[in-house]
């Protein structure tokens, strides 16, 4: 038992700060979902590491050294998520909003079925935007005739590959562009959003791939932080949503806020786990909504399960553009945007790759 516990707290200890290395390699990168979790099973070891067996060598002093390393290298991340932290985003001092909009996010699962649970989500909040990651042809027939009823602008981009993307608007989109940013069948989309006051915003969806097994993260980071770029150089204020398949709290979202000057709502307030539904104890924070600080937060809630296994969340903003020196604008330094440069050469390298590798295969 001794022996066990003693793995057991080494194997934590190594994912703790196996994510420090900045690395694409899709093994390093998914260990930066589960922090809460390892800190909570390394405390747990340690508790009974310590109850069972106590210290008595110089070893096993620097063993439990090294554990409570390795769980405060893991707070020191998700704390920010937390109440105890200070907020990022400020809510509205407005009585009544003169330019509110809501916006509802949801990856619907491509093989889930329940296309009436998820319409009925739609119609309970009547969200003003609505973004659907992950749609394929026949999501895409089951919900345009209740969509385009009540939504008179829209983006489309229905996909067999769980890529697919769906964008409802009650407001004028102008300029919109499905774009490829970095591989051919992973569409991203921009807009400018017109408010019924005249007022007018970009608007930047995106779902990168995820690091799985064998699949490294070059070129979601890359997707990532192109995207940051585009906000920076825009002269509108902008807002960037969808499923990141990244948690609030790594290396690139950091990177990304810094490259972009958003701003995160959870920040202070809470988790907001969208992913996974079905399995209570292992749920993360993927589904995005970042803004400038030319917005101002009303509210901002996570919906139940219709059958995904992503929980929709829907996010009600105020645009103030005149309250915008009021919060914290996270700022990048000349390493960041060298970092950031040199991921997004890596990513669109590994991109073209892959998009060969596609072509062939096409063939």
């Amino acid at each position: 038992m001794k022996l066990t516990l003693q793995i057991i707290g080494l194997v934590l200890t190594l994912f703790s700060f196996l994510p420090l290395i900045k690395s694409p390699l899709w093994w390093i990168r998914v260990l930066d979902f589960p922090r809460l979790h390892v800190a909570i099973l390394l405390t747990g070891t340690l508790i009974a590491y310590l109850v069972l067996y106590g210290t008595s060598e110089t070893s096993e002093v620097a063993m439990i050294v090294l554990w409570v390393l390795g769980i405060l290298n893991e707070i020191r991340y998700v704390y920010f998520f937390t109440p105890l932290a200070p907020l990022e985003a400020l809510r509205t001092e407005e009585k009544q909003p003169a330019n509110s909009f809501s916006l509802m996010v949801s990856n619907v699962r491509m093989t889930n079925k329940k296309y009436d649970k998820f319409l009925e989500r739609v119609v309970q909040q009547d969200p003003d935007l609505l973004l659907i990651n992950e749609p394929n042809e026949e999501w895409h027939a089951h919900l345009r005739t209740e969509l385009d009823k009540r939504y008179p602008y829209a983006i489309k981009k229905p996909l067999e590959n769980t890529y697919g993307m769906l964008l409802f608007s009650k407001f004028r989109l102008l300029n919109s562009e499905i774009r490829f940013m970095v591989e051919d069948d992973i569409p991203s989309f921009y807009t400018i959003v017109e408010l019924p006051s005249g007022l007018q915003f970009d608007l930047y969806t995106v779902h990168p791939q995820p690091p799985r097994l064998l699949q490294n993260t070059e070129t979601r980071e890359a997707e990532l932080l192109i995207a940051a770029k585009h906000v920076k150089e825009s002269r509108r204020p902008s807002i960037v949503a969808g499923d990141l398949n990244d948690v609030a709290w790594s290396s690139t979202t950091k990177l990304f806020k810094q490259i972009s000057g958003m701003i995160d709502p959870r920040v202070g307030r809470g988790f907001y786990n969208t992913y996974n539904a079905h399995i209570p104890l292992f749920r993360y924070p993927l589904d995005h909504v970042f803004y400038e600080p030319s917005f101002r937060l009303i509210s901002m809630k996570r919906l139940g399960k219709f059958g995904s296994d992503h929980f929709p969340i829907v996010i009600t903003l105020n645009y103030e553009p005149q309250h915008q020196q009021e919060q914290h604008q996270p700022k990048a330094d000349i390493e960041d945007h060298q970092e950031a440069n040199e991921l997004i050469q890596e990513g669109l390298e590994k991109g073209e790759e892959r998009n060969g590798e596609k072509n062939l295969k096409a063939k």
